[in-house]
């Protein structure tokens, strides 16, 4: 089977985890690396054995490349996702995937005229703990679900520059919570500030209603002096938690409390 062609644009912290798993993946082929400094697009494509570019339109000129992932600044998303889409290949870009709900659509658009597959880094999707969590709910382990709970607190990661608290930490949760009530919510009320950083805001606060009266909050900042990563499921009959960081999760009923263990 031919493995699938793919590129990386953009090589800074998450851009260098992208390159390292497409090298893991026995059916994909890393195939080149972008960036704009030279020095560090060098150093990855060395580590990986593949070519350098410092111009993403050199590199997606290259036909033996079928996808990209784009791992640049958000500030650029929209025109580097633009840009591959319109060369003809398929794009994972890092979230979120524009500045502006305008820039998003026409994204969405561009993608769907060229028939192209656009997706975003929402990895806590596939969490191997969410997945399971998410089938535990199907099933009804707690019930009907009625309301969700997040928290997505730790230091502020120095490798932001661009975006604030909510498009770098909460866009996850907002993104889950969509998934988990199977719907856009109908009403969203946020509060946010900053404490410390002069730029973006570094915490905020977010409840999303949807159908019924069910509610999501997700509480979210660079402040916390540790890593935080928690869920709290709370159906009709129990409560179920996740940690997302050690994929574990409890199952609270009147009856019983269990964790279950999964291969």
């Amino acid at each position: 089977m031919k493995k699938v062609g793919v590129a990386v644009i953009g090589v800074g912290f998450w851009g260098r985890n992208h390159a390292r798993v497409y090298s893991e993946i026995p059916e994909a082929e890393l195939i080149a690396v972008c960036d704009i400094d030279a020095k560090k697009a060098k150093e990855v494509a060395e580590k990986f054995g593949v070519k350098a570019y410092k111009d993403s339109r050199k590199l997606l000129k290259r036909e033996d490349i079928d996808a990209v992932s784009i791992c640049t600044w958000t500030t650029t998303h929209a025109k580097e996702t633009a840009r591959a889409i319109k060369a003809g290949k398929h794009v994972l870009v890092e979230k979120p995937i524009a500045s502006t709900v305008k820039e998003a659509k026409r994204l969405v658009e561009l993608a769907e005229k060229e028939k192209r597959i656009l997706m975003t880094g929402f990895i806590e999707r596939f969490n191997p703990g969410v997945e399971r969590g998410i089938k535990r709910l199907r099933g009804k382990a707690i019930g009907e679900i009625v309301s969700a709970t997040a928290r997505r607190v730790s230091q502020w990661p120095e490798r932001i520059g661009d975006v604030g608290v909510v498009k770098d930490y909460a866009i996850h949760d907002i993104d889950l919570m969509r998934h988990i009530f199977n719907e856009d919510p109908k009403t969203v009320f946020a509060k946010a500030g900053k404490l410390r950083h002069t730029r973006f805001e570094d915490y905020a606060q977010i409840m999303l209603t949807f159908s019924q009266g069910k509610t999501a909050f997700i509480e979210t900042n660079w402040l916390t002096p540790y890593k935080v990563r928690k869920l709290i499921l709370t159906g009709g009959k129990g409560i179920m938690t996740l940690d997302y960081l050690t994929q574990e999760i409890t199952i609270e009923t009147e009856k019983e409390t269990c964790i279950p263990r999964f291969k």
